[in-house]
């Protein structure tokens, strides 16, 4: 399997990040954006467009393989994002360039 079209999610990784690896550090009240990222993975599945038994699945697969350098709570995110990828809903480019506008946010401040 080819990472080339996950390469925009591969890129996400800080170099300085890790992945957890004692149970304090996997404990821990989940960051705002987390439990919206919870939020938008149960609407998806509530549509029919991401089903929650199957996104879990593919966080348990692609978590100890292609993404298995990231840390655990944030995988929710790329392996939703690299199945939306998959079903042809949002395009690499599209990400990326959403991803570009987001971080221009956040250095406007």
């Amino acid at each position: 399997m080819t990472s080339r079209p996950y390469e925009v999610l591969l890129a996400t990784l800080d170099p300085a990040s890790r992945r957890e690896t004692t149970l304090p550090e996997l404990d821990r009240r989940p960051d705002p954006w987390e439990s919206s990222m919870q939020a938008t993975c149960e609407c998806l599945s509530w549509r029919g467009a991401l089903d929650n038994l199957e996104r879990r699945q593919a966080e348990d697969a692609l978590g100890e393989t292609i993404y298995h350098g990231f840390p655990v709570r944030s995988r929710s995110v790329v392996v939703t994002a690299h199945a939306l990828i998959d079903r042809g809903v949002i395009t690499p480019e599209e990400l990326r360039a959403r991803m570009d506008t987001v971080r221009e946010r956040f250095n406007r401040r």
